[in-house]
């Protein structure tokens, strides 16, 4: 293990609990990442093939070795097809959760779902509109199940284009159609991505990068776009919140559940169990004094959202919010869990418990959770924490909650706007809000945790650059304090203006990663009011600090979608500069966005701004110049 001493994050309660795990000889990831050095340069750089059990095969990045693997696939082969691999695995596994929630839909509909019901029905009736379901004089429950059906074509149906493509502005949809990257079907692109990449398939690099593209955009406008439509529909759309952030919102004398994950469907159902008389009385039984609910990751973006639920930490803090000894079960359901987390709660008294079908972990309890019965085991598991709570040893908890502010849906700032984005249109044109980021991702153990999240953002916000965040990045802002109405302060002149007569944050929280297509949902509704393409809005996103296949799935489709893009971490692709090239350059003359990958949070802001102003310039409105 590592000097503990070392500052790892920029959080107190990320840095306390760290040195707790250390005193503790419990494990973390920052551990492991020592432990893995030097990592791998032929992988690192993309250049390390294992597609086919000839291999495993690498090519030698400085000539000198082996040029090509045994089949011949040369560098800019083997470099597109791993990333072509990452962006399949990414849109699987967030298409894959909308499919889940459409088959709750489904089961809500034909009556096969005690517990779930439709919360938002003026939305249902919206969406099945789309999807040309008649909703006239019909019940809402026959409309849903009418409108799951739909949805699961979307997925499996070979079709010219999946739905939802529609809501892009047309000059979007023409730039895919030239481009020959309108995705048909979310799982046909996923299927026909890792088809490609089987070895003896397609051998053209450039053309594998184009399905990618294809592939990315059945995700974001499709399988993740369902994802947040569906759990509006079921669970309500989100609206502003007051809620807490950080370690502190575990209480040490209550009954503490973290639920961890991406699936709002096992959350929901562990939420209305908290609050029962039946579970609060027999936790007072077992001397607390109640339950309290929170979240980790995006699970706890989805109560965040919805419901104002604390949230405990993000990604890079799930095991040492275990070392508190105040979490008395964990519930996960899938997605960002690493495996070690078991481990470490056999060091504590926590109960871990899985319940996806489809995930589970060592070290864990599996009850899996489905429609059917949901409502039955969230209240089986609250009996078993509250049982596990007289079982606490030391109980620490370093610090006091920040409060925050989140769950700005796209229906909550356009009705805060007075049910038009005329108004944010205006005050980009005077300059006032000089644009707009969307900072979305992960934590990465290479970069200091929270610190590129919250640098970048601090520096884009005192620039008047509005910031919309989702993800891990939510709770490190949240953390930060810029999500409460007194941040403005932090903001420049022209921002704070704005926020102060809105009386909102610089920095909304637009929910879990899935949600990030409630971006595209926001740059498409400014697009469409100025009359022009995404690509030349004022906006632009950025990844400070990812790690996961979902990240890269995500970057891509907002490239695709005209989004320029930044990274902090550099993707597995040194090896093949073709295609480095194609990503950071190319890209512009085929969609007109690209990617640049720049680590240090400061130059990153610096080059968001000169992107923004450059955009701005080219719509006839003032620039300021950038240095």
């Amino acid at each position: 293990m590592f000097d503990p001493r070392e500052t790892i994050s920029i959080t107190d309660d990320g840095r306390r609990l760290f040195e707790k795990a250390h005193k503790d000889n419990v494990e973390t990831v920052w551990d492991r990442h020592e432990a893995q050095q030097p990592q791998c340069g032929f992988c690192d750089m993309g250049l390390s093939c294992r597609v086919c059990n000839m291999g495993p095969c690498r090519v030698d990045p400085f000539g000198e070795g082996p040029q090509a693997g045994v089949c011949g696939a040369d560098a800019d082969i083997i470099v597109a097809r791993n990333l072509c691999r990452m962006i399949a695995a990414g849109a699987a596994s967030h298409s894959d959760h909308g499919r889940d929630l459409v088959e709750v839909l489904e089961s809500v509909a034909s009556g096969k779902a005690p517990g779930y019901k439709i919360r938002d029905e003026a939305k249902l009736r919206r969406v099945a509109a789309e999807y040309g379901v008649a909703v006239e004089d019909r019940d809402a429950l026959v409309i849903a199940g009418d409108l799951a059906q739909a949805m699961m074509e979307d997925y499996g149906m070979r079709q010219k284009k999946i739905t939802l493509v529609s809501r892009a502005p047309a000059k979007r949809q023409a730039v895919w159609e030239k481009a020959g990257i309108t995705p048909r079907g979310i799982d046909r692109e996923t299927s026909e991505m890792m088809h490609r990449t089987h070895m003896g398939v397609d051998n053209n690099w450039v053309t594998l990068l184009v399905q990618a593209l294809r592939n990315a955009l059945s995700d974001g406008w499709g399988g993740s776009m369902i994802a947040t439509e569906v759990s509006d529909i079921l669970f309500g759309v989100p609206s502003p919140k007051p809620t807490m952030v950080n370690a502190g919102v575990l209480k040490k004398d209550q009954v503490n559940i973290v639920v961890h994950g991406h699936n709002p469907v096992v959350s929901e159902m562990v939420s209305k169990a908290c609050i029962s008389k039946e579970m609060l009385d027999l936790a007072k039984a077992k001397g607390a004094t109640g339950i309290n609910l929170a979240g980790v990751c995006c699970t706890g973006n989805e109560l965040l959202m919805r419901r104002g639920i604390g949230m405990a930490g993000n990604h890079l803090m799930t095991e040492l919010i275990l070392g508190t000894g105040a979490v008395d079960m964990m519930i996960v359901d899938y997605q960002c869990i690493m495996p070690s987390i078991g481990k470490v709660a056999e060091c504590y008294h926590t109960k871990m418990i899985s319940t996806s079908d489809k995930a589970q972990f060592p070290g864990m309890e599996h009850h899996e959770f489905h429609p059917d019965n949901a409502e039955e085991k969230a209240f089986d598991l609250l009996k078993m924490a509250i049982e596990n709570f007289p079982n606490r040893k030391e109980v620490y908890i370093p610090v006091e909650p920040q409060e925050a502010v989140g769950g700005f849906s796209i229906e909550t700032i356009v009705g805060a706007l007075g049910g038009t984005p005329d108004p944010l249109i205006d005050v980009i044109k005077a300059g006032k809000i000089r644009g707009a980021v969307g900072i979305v991702g992960c934590n990465n153990p290479k970069i200091k945790h929270d610190y590129a999240n919250v640098t970048l953002t601090r520096r884009l916000i005192e620039n008047d650059i509005l910031v919309v965040d989702t993800g891990c990045v939510a709770i490190a802002n949240a953390k930060a304090g810029f999500k409460v109405p007194a941040a403005i302060e932090m903001a420049g002149p022209g921002l704070k203006e704005v926020c102060g007569s809105l009386g909102i944050p610089p920095v909304l929280h637009l929910g879990s990663c899935v949600d990030n297509v409630r971006i595209l949902m926001l740059v498409t509704a400014l697009a469409n009011a100025l009359g022009v393409d995404i690509s030349d809005l004022p906006v632009a996103g950025s990844a400070p600090e990812w790690y996961s296949e979902k990240a890269v799935t995500i970057g891509v489709y907002c490239v695709a979608s005209g989004v320029t893009t930044h990274l902090g971490p550099m993707p597995p692709i040194t090896g093949s500069m073709n295609v480095v090239k194609l990503l950071t350059e190319g890209l512009e003359d085929v969609v007109g966005a690209t990617f640049a990958v720049e680590p240090d949070p400061e130059k990153a802001a610096v080059f968001l701004r000169k992107h923004i102003e450059k955009k701005r310039k080219a719509l006839g409105l003032d620039a300021r110049s950038v240095s």
